[in-house]
């Protein structure tokens, strides 16, 4: 097996990461960017953030697995204490793995060009100052003209991130469904959304299409994207999962809990 070690610059995420390569080399490990079978993260959900850019090329032929080094995240199962229990899960691996969805993201350009790119958490359309305006469609349907500081689309695991900050909902990782959650909106005599949280099927896809001539920021997890004019953008689930190796896997809602509620009275 072919095992990949990717870490933040932290002190302790470092350190963790080099004790944690020299195990698995000991135990007999090729340990290897290239053509992973397994990429491990050291650091927090951010890490696996980058990880999974890293390698959104080859995301059939990855799983991976999380080890935080600082409080518990939503992608990261095991404590840099349990090292060596990782690596005896590796050495007894029958490759088991459990996936979730993500976003799948089309840009159209002023100049009709187009970028594809593939989100884990969401992605989100902004104005650098000033009310972003935007029709927005469902299944090529007109739904609504938003006006406000911007939307945001996400996948269920992003579903705690940055929509739940905007009142979205938070969705368990097996829903095969989209969100889209809006970003201070105006609502008034002259403008009106919906103004609540919307939850898209799975064979269902949302198109935003900005008013022209105006600058925007979209992101896609934790990049930003202001290279161009945006014509429109298309989001829907995307035909790519990410795949976890299920080593060790804590229950979703006492993820839920232990995030934003605390120890259990």
């Amino acid at each position: 097996m072919r095992v990949w070690v990717f870490h933040n610059s932290g002190e302790s995420s470092t350190n963790a990461a080099h004790a944690l390569s020299k195990k698995l080399k000991a135990a007999g490990f090729t340990v290897s960017p290239a053509r992973p079978d397994v990429v491990i993260t050291v650091g927090g959900d951010g890490t696996l953030l980058s990880a999974f850019h890293r390698y959104n090329a080859a995301l059939d032929k990855i799983r991976f697995v999380g080890v935080h080094t600082g409080h518990l995240g939503f992608y990261t199962d095991w404590r840099d204490f349990e090292l060596d229990d990782l690596v005896q899960a590796l050495l007894n691996d029958k490759g088991e793995r459990v996936g979730y969805p993500l976003l799948d993201i089309k840009v159209t350009y002023e100049d009709d060009t187009t970028g594809h790119y593939v989100a884990l958490n969401e992605s989100t359309l902004k104005r650098v100052s000033g009310t972003m305006k935007t029709d927005v469609l469902i299944k090529d349907n007109f739904f609504e003209s938003f006006r406000g500081d911007g939307l945001c689309i996400c996948t269920p695991t992003g579903s705690t991130a940055y929509s739940k900050s905007n009142g979205g909902a938070v969705l368990h990782p097996r829903l095969e469904a989209l969100q889209i959650t809006e970003i201070a909106s105006i609502n008034n005599r002259v403008f009106r959304t919906l103004s609540a949280p919307i939850i898209i099927a799975p064979d269902e896809w949302v198109v935003l299409k900005p008013a022209p001539g105006v600058n925007y920021v979209m992101t896609i997890d934790q990049f930003n994207m202001t290279d161009r004019p945006i014509k429109e953008v298309r989001y829907k689930i995307a035909d790519e999962r990410i795949y976890f190796a299920r080593y060790k896997h804590m229950h979703f809602w006492d993820r839920v809990e232990d995030a934003f509620i605390g120890a259990k009275n």
